[in-house]
């Protein structure tokens, strides 16, 4: 009986040192994961600072060489992308709306054509957007006249339409040209500002030249970035103009065959 009663407490010695030592270890593993998690977060903590302050680093750098080039020609470059990127939005939004669905349109003109006549075929093209359907109006109107007539009207509404379609689009173009222009000229007058002040000097010294020589390429610089910017925008505008304009010329063709055959 006291050899099992001497093994017992024996057990529960055992038993309690290890109680005592995983409930020891315990509050150290816990201190550590949370020591490792602050450190986590105060890295993660750092590195979000680190990119705020390169993105601003960034802003301000370009607000400074901005500044540094100079209000007169850099105001001026500043002002032709504003209004270039202003004028190639606006037509972007207007030829996306003039964009539509030629083979569905002249597939719908046809079927109200048959079914209820030139007033049906109208009213299609009335409640459709875009220059298509303006084509296809302005010839179901002087149908009655026949179809010669019917097709000039076509092809003389169809010059009107291409007309509105590359409206203002001269002035992208003439931004892009005056851009670098610009930015040369104040290369020019960079570099005509470094003379006299080695002129006034009379010694050539870095020093002197450093100021005119950063306008004069900053100028350049900016003049170049923003006639890349208005290319990009004016080559997709004269693309959409000439995808809208081929689809005019085969709805044209489109329409007077459906007249001939309306006719017959």
């Amino acid at each position: 009986m006291k050899r099992v009663f001497s093994i017992l407490v024996i057990t529960a010695v055992i038993a309690l040192g290890n109680l005592t030592a995983q409930a020891n270890t315990a509050p150290l593993m816990t201190a550590n994961t949370v020591i490792a998690a602050a450190v986590q977060d105060e890295a993660a903590d750092e590195a979000v600072a680190d990119t705020d302050e390169e993105s601003l680093s960034f802003t301000q750098e370009l607000k400074k060489r901005f500044i540094e080039g100079g209000p007169g020609f850099m105001g001026i470059v500043l002002l032709c992308l504003i209004l270039g990127l202003a004028i190639a939005i606006e037509r972007i939004i207007y030829l996306n709306l003039a964009t539509t669905n030629s083979a569905k349109l002249a597939q719908d003109v046809e079927d109200a054509l048959n079914s209820g006549g030139i007033e049906a075929a109208k009213e299609v093209c009335r409640n459709t957007r875009g220059p298509v359907a303006s084509i296809y109006y302005q010839g179901l109107d002087r149908v009655d006249e026949g179809v010669d007539a019917a097709e000039k009207a076509v092809v003389a509404y169809g010059g009107v339409q291409m007309g509105l379609l590359e409206k203002n689009v001269s002035w992208v173009s003439l931004f892009i040209a005056l851009a670098p222009m610009l930015g040369f000229m104040g290369t020019v007058i960079g570099m005509i500002q470094a003379f006299d002040k080695i002129e006034a000097a009379g010694d050539m010294q870095p020093s002197l030249v450093a100021g005119g020589i950063k306008v004069a390429l900053l100028t350049t610089v900016f003049g170049l970035i923003v006639a890349i910017i208005l290319q990009i925008f004016y080559n997709y505008i004269v693309a959409k103009i000439d995808s809208i304009v081929n689809d005019m010329e085969d709805a044209s063709i489109t329409l007077i065959d459906m007249l001939v055959r309306y006719k017959k």
